[in-house]
C-alpha cells in the first residue's frame, strides 16, 4: 500500500494542493469543508505561527486559506503581511476568511493586499473566494482564464458600479475626488449646511422598507455607506470598518468589497486609528462630502431615498 501511495503521489498531474492556516480546531474544520467541496487536494494543516515558515518553503500551491475565528495576535499580523506579498508576487493567491467580530481587529490589513476577504460567508461566498484566489495563483501563461472566472466577473461588475457613482459625485462637485487624510481640510466655504437630523430621517426610512419588502429588493451598499458617513461627519463621530459593513446591510463579505472599491476610487479615506495600529476608521473624501451636502441642499425634504 505504501508503494501504491508513493507511486500515486508521484504521478499525480492535478493542480498543486491548498494549504490551510486556522487559529483553532473548529476554525480548521470550516477550512477543510471549503476545500473538499471544491474539490481540491489538500496540503500542509498549519496553526498561524506554523504557517508563515511553511510559506517560505512552499515551492507551489493552488492557494492558501486562512481561518480566522480568534485573535492571533502578532503572528497572525506577520503571517498576513507574508502572504500580502506572496500574493503581490502571483507565488499563489490567499483567501482570508473570518468571523464578523475580527474585522476591526484586521482592519488595517483589509485594505493592502489582493488577498480574497470573506466574512462570515456562507458556502457560496466561500467558494468563489476561493476560485478567485486559485485563478490569481494561475501561472502566466494562463493569466487570461482569470478574466473567465465568475468571480473576476463579479468583482468586475463591482467596479463598474462603484466608477459610475464616483463619475455621478465628481460631476455634482468641483473639489477634486481624492485627498490624502494628512491633508484633509475642514469642510466649509460655499458647502450647504446638512444637518444629522436630515441625514438620519433618510436612514430610517430607508430601514422602514424593510417592515414591508425583501430587503435585498432595496440593496443599495454604496448609498447606504455614503449615507451613514455623512451622518458620521456631521455628528463628528469616527466610524470602524465593521460598523460601516453593518450598515451597508448587506451580507459582510459583500460590503468589505464595496468598502474597498469605494476606497480605491477615492470617495472614502482611511485613517488610522491613534490608540491601535491594526484598526482603521473610514470617513468620506472632502469631494464625496461637498458632494452629498449639496444634493441633500438641492433636494430637500424630498430626499426619502
Amino acid at each position: 500500500m505504501n508503494a501504491r501511495m508513493t507511486e500515486d503521489s508521484l504521478t499525480y498531474s492535478g493542480p498543486p494542493p491548498l494549504l490551510l492556516a486556522a487559529s483553532s480546531a473548529s476554525a480548521m474544520r470550516r477550512a477543510r469543508e471549503t476545500a473538499h467541496a471544491s474539490g481540491l487536494r489538500i496540503g500542509s494543516q498549519l496553526g498561524i505561527d506554523e504557517a508563515r515558515q511553511r510559506l517560505r518553503e512552499q515551492a507551489s500551491a493552488s492557494a492558501i486559506w486562512i481561518e480566522v475565528d480568534s485573535d492571533c495576535g502578532e503572528g497572525l499580523d506577520l503571517l498576513l503581511d507574508d502572504v500580502a506579498e506572496a500574493v503581490a508576487s502571483r507565488r499563489f493567491g490567499a483567501v482570508l476568511s473570518l468571523t464578523s467580530d475580527m474585522i476591526d481587529t484586521v482592519g488595517q490589513r483589509l485594505f493592502n493586499s489582493a488577498t480574497q476577504i470573506v466574512i462570515d460567508g456562507n458556502a457560496m461566498d466561500r467558494a468563489v473566494g476561493l476560485a478567485t484566489a486559485s485563478a490569481i495563483a494561475t501561472a502566466p501563461e494562463r493569466a487570461n482564464d482569470v478574466s473567465r472566472d465568475p468571480g473576476a466577473e463579479r468583482l468586475r461588475q463591482l467596479s463598474d458600479e462603484v466608477g459610475r457613482i464616483a463619475a455621478t459625485l465628481a460631476r455634482l462637485s468641483t473639489a477634486p475626488a481624492t485627498v490624502e487624510p494628512e491633508t484633509r481640510k475642514p469642510v466649509g466655504g460655499d458647502v450647504p449646511d446638512v444637518s444629522v437630523e436630515a441625514v438620519r430621517a433618510v436612514i430610517r426610512a430607508r430601514r422602514l422598507r424593510g417592515r414591508y419588502f425583501p430587503e435585498d429588493m432595496f440593496a443599495d451598499p454604496a448609498w447606504d455607506m455614503l449615507l451613514d458617513l455623512l451622518q458620521a461627519e456631521i455628528a463628528q463621530l469616527r466610524v470602524p470598518v465593521s460598523s460601516l459593513c453593518i450598515a451597508a446591510s448587506v451580507p459582510a463579505t459583500t460590503a468589505l468589497r464595496w468598502l474597498k472599491s469605494m476606497t480605491d476610487t477615492g470617495l472614502f479615506m482611511r485613517r488610522a486609528d491613534p490608540h491601535d495600529g491594526r484598526r482603521v476608521f473610514v470617513e468620506l473624501s472632502p469631494g464625496a462630502s461637498i458632494s452629498l451636502r449639496r444634493y441633500f441642499a438641492e433636494v430637500g425634504k424630498a430626499a426619502v431615498v
